[in-house]
């Protein structure tokens, strides 16, 4: 048996109750959950709902409550809580009210988040906004498909999938909650995958939005308007701010505008044949244009095409006059009462009618071809044969058939052309929608056409879908059948129909007139119901998903007790979390001081203390949340001892069991075995029980033995395997003694089998064995169940429904490079044993090809190398290793080389005799084994080959190898011979010593290491390979550089205008390599910064040019080799001095001007007027060359030098300045200016007033 996987208890603690209700009233459900975090999803008639419009959904910690307001009779359904794998149903019962009419309508529903302006009704009339159609009018909620999606992410609510008819407008709503938001979110909207509508607004489309400021939420709306039939398809909404995305999907269904209660056009003309055939005849419309009326609730009246929607959708026809040929009366009429007519008689296509009306007066014009012509159009069903039918007025006239314009030729047995006197027949058998079009038939110059309409007969579903239930990770074929090959169907989950997605998750399969649903590995997110969909009807399915299937170890078994006796029922199942409820004849059993009800582990206990007769019936346990139940029956006996007052011998009464004595009682490990043994004797004899000699007394254990009178009771409990043996039973009493054997043997399930082994696997196969298990159970082994698994996945797959019986399966249709698992259990009659073991985890692959190009690489006389290649095709197992193997020419048996296996291309083998002659062969291994072996052609004589000594010098080391002083020199060099030749290296003749250079030497190379280079490690190196009398030699030469020394002898040979030529002589030491040039370098005395003249100079001599007159300049160089510059250089003894040049200028002879002039005075100086002790100054202004020289006097006396005076003079402005002047200062001032060219005078007078004292001034005032 299986092993046991724990599965989730029943979600609920406290279930909800179908409940009545009135009409108008408000009811509560209200479930309770064991864990406080349960997800809780409430369904009406399968179908979810959440909170809003009558519905009102709350949850508190654990406790879930669904409110349903103002119930109505539309209320009145199956309701349903789901929480985990549980799922608890439930009825609402709606009572009308005593006081309310029966036609009172329903309450107003709320408007839904789609708002269509004009809605379909059923028959495909509309409905405009603000009226609400009749419950009659109303289709029943269970036939609408449930578009309703979940509110995730950023949408508070979602656009909803819509239906409208050509030229109705509707309008889809998205609202979005911005409190979390940063920024405002933005919303595109989208037709199909790709296409922006953003882009196509215009006159039927438009987008708005709008921002409630209190709530918070923006509403986006999409409003098409006068929708076309191009218009239906799927939408997409998408909504997104920052780094939060949200879509939906949702579809948009476009009606075609149809005529009243949804009737074929076709089917509603008249026809005016006469023959009394349907299908010919003159097409009439009349019988349309008939005036109809329709009553209302409200007692309106509307035409047929124009229907008011507050008007019942069922039409009464009503002939409120006689009818009237409307035909007769257009074709009397004049062209200008077109119109009044048309708007009296409701005629919507006055146009068309016309159109008609002319048509019908063309064909009034007798013909003279045909007697009679083609009826204007014909209906068939498909599959159906049509039959056209002309009659020409002469008889042997040959006519022409045409379809579409095309001629039809005569092929097959599709068309057949009849000719009956002047009848003229075209036969068109099996008609298909490609026969659905006009036909013509022509004689001669005239002809007659004809339409032929094909109607398509709807698709039936012939087998509907059935209700599966399956397991986790199982695969789900949802299968109908419908009435016509190739039909297309739509299969829809919820209402939402499935496409092929890119996961792939669903699949559709065609066969014939079979269609299949394929889910192939179901989740508990695939549960819910399906819908097959065709053009004549629907199919729905429900499908469950379970975690795991319920395992019932022990069921419960069948009891028959006495009166005041104890009775058990016991179960044990497979989850110990799992509860159940005890059922007495479909009642539930409560408990009560005489009834007790126990669960322990996974054990389930019913145990009734004194047994009453009202206690028999059938009793039942019902695990909750599984849809199965255990069943058993208690019987009642009473038995009842008849008084003899007399002495009996004791006798035991096993045949009144049906047993004799040496009868074998079996019972299964588990249950419980009671032996009710009827004894008789007077008095009333004592009872002993034995096993094995050992007395069994009476008491509370597991074997037990009780005495009544007239009965000795022994009872296992739960029997087991130690039970087993043979029980004795003696009775004594005075008269005498009475003794009977009771074989009791237990049976039980088998011990699980030891973990199987597998013995081969294959590309997509593997052979497994297991040993038989160790205790059959008693019962002999009637086969085993095999399972298998992925090594990372949890669910086993059951490869045998009947048991096998040997201990060797072969498991197919594997997947090559996944690694299973097996495990095998074991059955006997008694049920299945728990599972073995899981084997080691293996690998379905294939071996390797054989590995390629194997040859022999090396031989020598006790070992030999060889080679090869990967194999071709490796497989999806990782390729482990590589198998060697030999064997002596002319015997069969294949020696191992080595233990286990190499994973290089390459070996060798050794400790092999000289002489001997081997085949060798190569194996590839992986997990599946050893795959077909590559072979040498031909046997190998174990025998070293003589291989003259050979030295392969690198194409690198035949030119000079230039190394720096302090480099590494590390210089390998390849050979080979055989034996191993003996190498030595020598210097210019000389042999190496440790100390100068490191020589390595090995079987294939030889390497000459010099760890730090110097100078004198530069020479010709003589390597020499020797085997015996034979040698190869190559040479090699090292050259050591370093820095060079400076040039020497460099003089300044001359020199002249700007330019010094300079020469010097090669450096002593050039550094080991030649000197390729020079750096000459200049600078000034002065500042003695030195700069590149020439760089990379070649010769010994050179000018330096472009030198600064006057200055002195020194010279230095450089010498440079393949390292770099000279650490010195060598600078010039001597400077050299640039010369000015014999260059003088000469000013020219120029008469010189005489700017002489005699002073004057350009500004005089002003007669002022002071008061003393204020200080004062006297200016005037002159001019003359050279400068004059100023003199300035008072009253004709010199003041130059009076401290009292101070004399300035600015760019030819005299001031005299008086500090602080007295009544004395006044008097007449001169200036007086004279150069060598004459003098001038200025003079002015200076009046000083005395101060005034106050005594004065008031004095005065006075």
């Amino acid at each position: 048996m299986p092993e046991p996987v724990k599965k989730p208890v029943s979600a609920f603690t406290k279930k909800p109750k179908t409940q009545e209700a009135e009409e108008g009233s408000s009811v509560v459900f209200e479930a309770e959950t064991e864990k406080a975090d349960a997800k809780v999803q409430w369904q009406c008639n399968s179908k979810d709902i959440a909170s809003g419009n009558n519905y009102l959904i709350l949850a508190e910690g654990n406790k879930h409550s669904l409110t349903i307001q103002t119930v109505t009779k539309e209320d009145a359904s199956v309701y349903a809580v789901i929480a985990g794998g549980s799922k608890v149903k439930f009825e609402l019962k709606v009572i009308s009210k005593p006081d309310t009419p029966a036609d009172t309508p329903a309450a107003k529903p709320e408007e839904p988040s789609m708002k269509p302006e004009q809605a379909s009704d059923p028959q495909g009339g509309a409905t405009p906004q603000g009226e609400t159609p009749t419950p009659k009018d109303t289709p029943p909620a269970e036939d609408a498909p449930d578009t309703r999606q979940d509110l995730t992410g950023l949408f508070t609510e979602k656009p909803q999938s819509g239906e409208v008819t050509v030229g109705e407008n509707i309008t889809f709503v998205a609202k979005v909650n911005a409190e979390s938001l940063l920024k405002k979110p933005t919303i595109r909207w989208f037709k199909g995958k790709w296409m922006d509508l953003a882009t196509k607004c215009g006159k039927h489309l438009q987008l708005k939005e709008t921002y409630d400021r209190s709530s918070k939420v923006y509403t986006f709306e999409m409003q098409i308007t006068a929708a076309k039939a191009n218009f239906a398809g799927g939408y997409r909404c998408e909504v997104s701010s920052k780094d939060k995305f949200d879509s939906c999907n949702f579809e948009l269904t476009v009606h075609e505008a149809r005529a009243p209660g949804g009737l074929d056009i076709r089917t509603a003309f008249r026809r005016t044949s006469t023959d009394g055939n349907d299908d010919s005849g003159e097409l009439d419309f009349s019988a349309l244009l008939k005036k109809r009326v329709r009553t209302s609730h409200k007692g309106c009246l509307c035409s047929e095409f124009h229907l008011c929607a507050s008007c019942s959708l069922r039409a009464v026809q009503v002939h409120s006059e006689p009818d009237v040929d409307v035909w007769s009366i257009l074709s009397k009429a004049p062209p200008s009462a077109f119109e009044k007519i048309a708007f009296q008689y409701g005629i919507t296509d006055l146009r068309g009618m016309l159109k008609r009306l002319k048509k019908m007066k063309k064909d009034e014009k007798k013909s003279e071809a045909f007697l009679k012509k083609l009826d204007p159009a014909y209906q068939v069903s498909k599959g159906q044969k049509m039959k056209l039918a002309v009659e020409v007025a002469d008889e042997n006239v040959e006519v022409k058939w045409l379809k579409n314009g095309q001629e039809i030729q005569k092929s097959g047995s599709k068309y057949i052309f009849e000719s009956v006197g002047n009848m003229r027949y075209l036969t068109i058998n099996h008609c298909s929608l490609a026969d659905d079009a006009a036909y013509t038939c022509v004689v001669g110059e005239e002809k007659c056409t004809t339409e032929l309409f094909v109607k398509e007969p709807p698709v039936m579903i012939v087998k509907n879908l059935d209700d599966q239930m399956v397991m986790k990770g199982e695969r789900v074929e949802l299968e109908c059948e419908v009435s016509e090959e190739g039909a297309n169907v739509k299969w829809e989950k919820d209402g939402v129909e499935l496409t092929r997605d890119e996961s792939f998750k669903y699949r559709f399969k065609k066969d014939g007139c079979k269609h299949v649903l394929i889910i192939n590995e179901a989740t508990k997110e695939d549960c819910g119901h399906y819908k097959v969909k065709t053009n004549g009807g629907e199919s729905v399915a429900e499908l469950l998903v379970q975690e795991k299937e319920l395992e019932v170890y022990q069921s419960i078994a069948d009891l028959t007790v006495k009166a005041k006796d104890q009775a058990v029922f016991k179960c044990e199942v497979s989850d110990e979390n799992v509860r159940g409820t005890w059922y007495k004849n479909g009642v539930e059993v409560k408990p009560d001081p005489r009834i007790n009800i126990s669960h322990i582990g996974r054990i389930h206990k019913l145990t009734i203390d004194e047994v009453k007769p009202e206690d028999e019936g059938d009793y039942t346990f019902v695990p909750d949340g599984y849809a199965f139940n255990l069943s058993a029956k208690l019987n009642f006996i009473e038995v009842k001892i008849d008084f003899v007052p007399r002495q009996d011998p004791p006798k035991i009464h096993l045949d009144c069991l049906g047993r004799t004595a040496e009868s074998t009682i079996v019972v299964v490990a588990g249950n419980k075995l009671r032996l009710d043994v009827p004894i008789t004797g007077d008095p009333a004899p004592t009872v002993i029980w034995t096993k094995r000699e050992k007395v069994i007394s009476e008491g509370d254990g597991r074997v037990r033995v009780e005495t009544t009178t007239g009965h000795c009771v022994f009872t296992i409990e739960g029997a087991e395997r130690q039970d087993e043996g043979i029980y004795s039973v003696v009775v004594r009493n005075p008269a005498g003694e009475d003794t009977a054997d009771i074989n009791v043997k237990v049976v039980d399930v088998p011990d699980p089998p030891q973990a199987p082994k597998i013995l081969s696997v294959g590309e997509d196969s593997c052979v497994v064995q297991w040993e038989p298990p160790q205790f059959d159970g008693g019962q002999p082994i009637t086969g085993y169940v095999v399972e298998r698994k992925k090594l990372k996945s949890y669910r086993w797959m059951r490869l045998n429904f009947e048991p096998f019986p040997e201990t060797t399966y072969e498991a197919k249709r594997m997947i090559e490079g996944v690694p299973y698992e097996m495990r095998v259990y074991a059955v006997n009659s008694i049920g299945m044993s728990r599972h073995s073991p899981a084997s080691q985890p293996f690998v379905p692959v294939a071996p390797t090809s054989e590995p390629i190009g194997l040859c022999v690489e090396d031989i020598s006389d006790s070992s030999i190398s060889l080679k090869w290649r990967a194999p071709e095709r490796i497989g999806a197992a990782e390729l482990q290793g590589y198998g060697i193997e030999y064997r002596k020419e002319g015997t069969d048996e294949w020696i191992p080389a080595f233990q286990g296996l190499t994973e290089r291309t390459s070996a060798t083998i050794r400790d092999l005799n000289t002489g001997d002659k081997l085949q060798f062969r190569v194996r590839a291994f992986n997990m599946a084994g050893p795959s077909a072996p590559a072979t040498l052609a031909q046997p190998v004589t174990i025998r070293e080959i003589m291989q003259r000594p050979k030295i392969w010098l690198p194409r690198t080391l035949r030119q000079t190898i230039i190394k720096k002083v302090g480099d590494v020199v590390n210089i390998m060099i390849p050979f080979q011979g055989k034996p191993r030749p003996k190498v030595s290296w020598t210097k210019d003749g000389e042999p190496l010593s440790p100390s100068f250079a490191n020589v390595r030497n090995s079987e294939f190379d030889t390497i000459l290491f010099i760890r730090k280079t110097e100078r004198i490690h530069s020479g010709q190196y003589d390597l020499k390979v020797e085997i015996e009398n034979v040698e190869d030699t190559a040479r090699v030469t090292l050259q050591i550089v370093d820095l060079p020394g400076p040039p020497e002898a460099l003089k300044i040979v001359d020199t002249w205008g700007f330019n010094v030529a300079l020469e010097w002589k090669p450096p002593k030491d050039n550094g080991n390599c030649e000197i390729s040039g020079y750096n000459i370098q200049k600078a000034d005395k002065k500042t003695m910064e030195w700069y590149t003249v020439h760089e990379h100079y070649r010769r010994t001599h050179c000018v330096v040019s472009d030198l600064i007159m006057g200055n002195e300049y020194i010279f230095r160089v450089f010498s440079i080799n393949l390292v770099g510059l000279s650490p010195e250089p060598c600078t010039t003894k001597d400077s050299v001095y640039i010369q000015k040049t014999g260059i003088l200028y000469k000013a020219p002879n120029y008469k010189e001007h005489d700017f002489s002039e005699p002073p004057k005075f350009t500004h005089p100086l002003v007669n002022r007027s002071v008061i003393a002790g204020y200080s004062t100054t006297l200016s005037c202004a002159v001019r003359g060359i050279p400068k004059p020289k100023v003199t300035w006097y008072k009253n004709k006396m010199d003041i130059s030098n009076e401290a009292k005076y101070r004399m300035l003079s600015k760019q030819g402005v005299l001031t005299l300045e008086i500090r602080k002047p007295c009544p004395f200062d006044g008097g007449v001032y001169t200036c007086k200016a004279v150069n060598d060219c004459g003098e001038d005078v200025v003079e002015c007078k200076l009046e000083v007033r005395p101060q005034i004292s106050k005594e004065e001034k008031k004095d005065a005032n006075n």
